[in-house]
């Protein structure tokens, strides 16, 4: 990336499986019963990590007593499983980050070019 860490990019643990949970539908969006039947299903599975990609709407982010991810998310790292959410899909504007909840590992991306300078100095 823009001349850093050239290479191959590897991730994965070779033995690593994927179970995906389908809540979002074309034309209807995304209910808040399937995600939470979701979450339920991904404990009742054994998942370690659940990533989930849902975020925005409007921008604005629900309490949590009214945020479908906030309060599934609750319960399953009650039960020892990590989540990560996206930061929302409506930025750059403030205020537009949503899944904020304490018990999330929420992550943000961009799209503006930056670089990544590096000084390293080693002693002995």
């Amino acid at each position: 990336m823009s001349g850093y860490a050239s290479g191959i990019a590897k991730g994965v643990a070779p033995k690593a499986r994927l179970a995906v949970y389908e809540v979002c539908w074309k034309g209807s969006g995304c209910f808040d019963s399937d995600i939470l039947a979701a979450f339920d299903r991904a404990v009742a599975d054994r998942v370690d990590v659940i990533s989930i990609s849902i975020g925005g709407g409007d921008g604005i982010s629900s309490p949590y007593y009214h945020d479908p991810i906030a309060i599934g998310a609750y319960g399953t790292v009650s039960e020892g499983v990590f989540v990560s959410s996206s930061a929302g899909n409506d930025g750059p504007n403030g205020m537009s980050v949503t899944n904020l909840a304490q018990w999330l590992t929420t992550v943000g991306a961009g799209t503006i070019d930056r670089n990544f300078p590096a000084v390293v100095i080693l002693g002995d």
